[in-house]
């Protein structure tokens, strides 16, 4: 049986999806794999036939710890859509060309929703031709929208990061005695799992964001003027968090009433910006008040000195998961995790048919959003504030963490 393995990293990355990779790698050789190959830039790289072996790359224990603690993606990633076979099958014909000749006999592939899609299109081509590869999908996405497991990889660690934040931006607005409103921007296009996490900040020594906006809700600005409005009588500082992709009654995002320019990737994606600066913008043209806007943007998925170490331990185990379900023969399948106790948390990994993954999003339960659809309530905490628990202390080298990165060929 072929024992050789190939890995790529697609989407965009999280604070942990390399943890994921180190799983991959470490369980693959343990395990006896001859030669671990990774993709450059994904299965958009393998087209071009772009591959590293990582044995090359990863020699020690020290690199796979390193490895662990390292944003971004190690291998690169891409947003390449695959076309259904039955229209264009030249580029299955090609990734499979190129297997072969590199022997495979599993196919890992690192990523969220469109991620999952090429799994599944790449396990259907393989069913058509019999061949014998194995192609298994380990989720990651700071987004949390993935059908089917508890939590995906990367959120836990993006929601720490942003529960933290936002409480340090709640403590900093207390600095001046005038009235203000700071909008934060996060993450979230259709699901509002990110933008929920700023809910986490509320604790003993900090009462919270004043509102929650997800794009799970209708948008209504007028009453979003109003409720500030109201707000401002009794604070002197207000703060509100919002998801990049809320809508308004009609469908349109509200970033799309801005002047930005919107990219849109090869699944259709706009690039979503702009929202928390519209919004102020109204504030104090309705209101006149001083008003702040904060985007988080891309610090929510690269912030590795504040990872969670429930996060970062549950990335390498769902990666090393699906290596032990390959070699067991398992195919067309993504690694899940399923929570069997919140007190005290605890959860496996178990496997689902990608087929019923892939282009399905799990948004945040209605039943969970509250006050008028302004907040998030109790059920969502106890289901978030596990996957924030404890850290991981950055490899540290003048002062700064250090981090592993692949070499230019």
């Amino acid at each position: 049986m072929k024992k050789n393995i190939i890995v790529g990293q697609s989407g965009g990355p999280t604070a942990v999806i390399n943890s994921s990779l180190a799983g991959v790698f470490q369980t693959a050789m343990d395990r006896g794999a001859n030669v671990c190959y990774g993709m450059l830039n994904g299965v958009q790289g393998l087209l071009e036939e772009r591959y590293v072996d990582l044995s090359e790359h990863i020699e020690t224990h020290l690199d796979i710890e390193l490895l662990k603690r390292t944003p971004s993606s190690f291998l690169g990633s891409c947003r390449y859509k695959l076309p259904k076979f039955e229209d264009d099958a030249a580029p299955y014909i090609k990734i499979f060309e190129i297997l072969n000749k590199l022997e495979i006999g599993y196919f890992f592939y690192i990523g969220g929703n469109d991620s999952m899609d090429t799994i599944a299109k790449l396990y259907k081509y393989s069913k058509t031709i019999n061949s014998d590869i194995k192609f298994i999908g380990i989720p990651k996405t700071i987004d949390n929208d993935l059908n089917a497991t508890d939590h995906t990889p990367g959120y836990g660690s993006a929601a720490k990061y942003i529960a933290s934040i936002t409480k340090e931006v709640i403590r900093d607005g207390h600095v001046y005695d005038s009235k203000q409103v700071t909008i934060l921007e996060i993450m979230g296009r259709n699901a509002g799992w990110l933008t929920a996490a700023s809910a986490l900040a509320k604790s003993e020594d900090c009462e919270g964001v004043d509102m929650i906006f997800l794009p799970e809700m209708v948008f209504d600005i007028d009453k979003f003027v109003k409720k500030v409005s109201e707000l401002q009588k009794n604070k002197k500082s207000v703060v509100v968090a919002v998801s990049e992709g809320i809508k308004i009654a009609d469908g349109r995002y509200v970033s799309e009433l801005t002047e930005n320019v919107q990219f849109v990737d090869a699944f259709g994606h706009k690039t979503l910006n702009g929202t928390a600066r519209y919004l102020a913008n109204k504030l104090a043209e309705k209101i006149g008040c001083k008003t702040r806007a904060i985007e988080f943007s891309t610090l929510q998925r690269c912030a590795s000195h504040i990872v969670s170490r429930v996060d970062i331990t549950e990335a390498y185990q769902v990666g090393g998961a699906g290596v032990k379900c390959a070699f067991d023969g398992e195919s067309g399948k993504m690694v899940t995790l399923i929570r069997t106790s919140d007190d005290p948390y605890q959860c496996v990994t178990g496997l689902f048919d990608i087929a019923d993954v892939a282009n399905l999003e799990k948004t945040v339960p209605k039943e969970w959003i509250i006050n008028d659809g302004t907040y998030l309530s109790e059920e969502f905490i106890r289901y978030a504030k596990p996957l924030i628990q404890a850290e991981l202390t950055p490899i540290m080298v003048d002062g700064v963490p250090r981090h592993l990165f692949l070499k230019k060929l």
